[in-house]
C-alpha cells in the first residue's frame, strides 16, 4: 500500500499541469499520483499524462475518461486510489517541496489511525503577485491527535477547505462518497460530507498547498460564479440534504456549529450573487433556495436567518443593495478571488 494518493483532475490542463505533477513527484515512491484526464480535447493533456506514467511507472498512473466534470474526476481518483491517505490537488495548483517532506514524514510516523490531516494553504494571487496564507494555529492543537470538539471557533476566512484536507482513503470509500457529475463547487461536498464520520484529526503547521488564483476561467472568478450559479445552488441543496444537523448538535455541538456556518456561507454566496445578477428569475431562485432550506431543516433555516446571511435573504431592494456593498468590502479584505 502506498502512503498517500494524490488525485490530479485535468481538463485541458497542458499549460500548467506539469508544475503541479513535478511538485508531487518530490514525495517519492511512497506516493501514488493519479492523473485523471477528464476528456480533454483542446490540448495535449492526454499525452503529458501518458508521458509521466511512462517515465514514473512506480508512482504515476494516467486514467483517461469521458468528460464528467471536476467531481467525477475526483471520484475516479478515489476509486483507483491505493494510498492510505487521499488528497486532491487541482492541476493549476502545486505543493511546497519542504512542506511535502514534513507531511510525508508525519504521515509515516503515525502509530495509530488518523482520519483527517489538516495543513496550511497559501493563496497565490497572480494578478498582483501577492500571497495570503491560511493556518489553523488558533483553531486546532498542533502536532497531536484531537477531536473536533477540542477545536476553537474558526475565524472568517479560515474555514476548512479542500486545499487544507488530507483524508484517510478508506473512510471516504466506506461512507460511499461520490461527488456529482458536471458540477463545479463540489469541493464543498468533499469537505462537508465526511466530517461527521471523522473520529480524529491531526494538524501539521506547514504551508503545504499553493492555491493559484487569477485565471479568467477559474470557477471562483466572480463572473464565472454568476454564470454557474445554478451549479452552486445544486451543491448547496446537496449539502442541505446531507444530514439532519439537529442530530449532530446533540452529540457534537462544536461540529454542528461549524457545519451550520459552512451552510450559512453557501447560502450567503447564493444570495449575494443572485442579487448581483439582478433579474426577476434570479430573485425567484433566491426565494426558492431559502424555501428549500426551510422545508428540509427548519432549525438550520432559523439559525441562518439570525446570521448576516439572513439579511441577504431579504426581498427589500434597499437591503439587497446594502448586501452588495458589504460584499464588495469583504471581498477586498479577505481576497475571496
Amino acid at each position: 500500500m502506498k502512503l498517500i494518493t494524490f488525485a490530479v483532475p485535468c481538463y485541458n490542463s497542458a499549460e500548467y499541469m506539469e508544475k503541479c505533477i513535478n511538485s508531487l513527484l518530490k514525495a517519492g515512491n511512497e506516493a501514488e499520483i493519479i492523473i485523471v484526464n477528464d476528456g480533454s480535447t483542446k490540448d495535449n493533456t492526454k499525452e503529458i499524462a501518458d508521458r509521466y506514467a511512462s517515465e514514473y511507472p512506480q508512482i504515476v498512473k494516467a486514467v483517461h475518461k469521458e468528460n464528467g466534470g471536476h467531481g467525477d474526476a475526483c471520484n475516479t481518483g478515489l476509486k483507483n486510489a491505493t494510498g492510505k491517505y487521499f488528497k486532491v490537488v487541482d492541476s493549476d495548483d502545486w505543493v511546497d517541496e519542504q512542506a511535502l517532506k514534513v507531511v510525508m514524514d508525519r504521515l509515516r510516523s503515525f502509530d495509530e489511525e488518523i482520519d483527517c490531516v489538516l495543513v496550511n494553504y497559501v493563496y497565490e494571487h497572480v494578478y498582483n503577485n501577492t500571497q495570503r496564507r491560511v493556518d489553523y494555529k488558533k483553531e486546532c492543537p498542533v502536532n497531536r491527535k484531537f477531536t473536533f470538539e477540542e477545536t476553537k471557533r474558526f475565524d472568517v476566512g479560515k474555514f476548512i477547505t479542500m486545499h487544507s484536507l488530507i483524508y484517510r482513503t478508506k473512510l471516504l470509500q466506506d461512507i460511499g462518497l461520490e461527488l456529482p457529475k458536471h458540477t463545479f463547487y463540489v469541493d464543498n461536498v468533499l469537505i462537508y460530507q465526511p466530517l461527521p464520520f471523522v473520529k480524529n484529526f491531526y494538524y501539521i503547521d506547514v504551508d503545504f498547498y499553493r492555491y493559484f488564483i487569477g485565471r479568467p476561467d477559474q470557477s471562483v472568478a466572480e463572473d464565472v460564479i454568476m454564470k454557474r450559479i445554478d451549479q452552486h445552488i445544486r451543491v448547496t441543496k446537496i449539502i442541505i440534504e446531507c444530514f439532519d444537523l439537529n442530530s449532530i448538535m446533540k452529540v457534537k455541538p462544536k461540529l454542528y456549529r461549524y457545519m451550520l456556518s459552512h451552510l450559512s456561507i453557501l447560502m450567503t454566496i447564493n444570495s449575494i450573487y443572485l442579487i448581483k445578477i439582478g433579474t426577476l428569475e434570479s430573485y425567484q431562485k433566491k426565494s426558492e433556495i431559502w424555501k428549500f432550506l426551510e422545508e428540509k431543516d427548519q432549525i438550520a433555516y432559523k439559525k441562518c436567518k439570525q446570521k448576516f446571511v439572513g439579511i441577504a435573504s431579504s426581498e427589500n431592494k434597499f437591503v439587497c443593495e446594502l448586501c452588495k456593498g458589504i460584499y464588495v468590502i469583504a471581498r477586498k479584505i479577505f481576497k475571496f478571488n
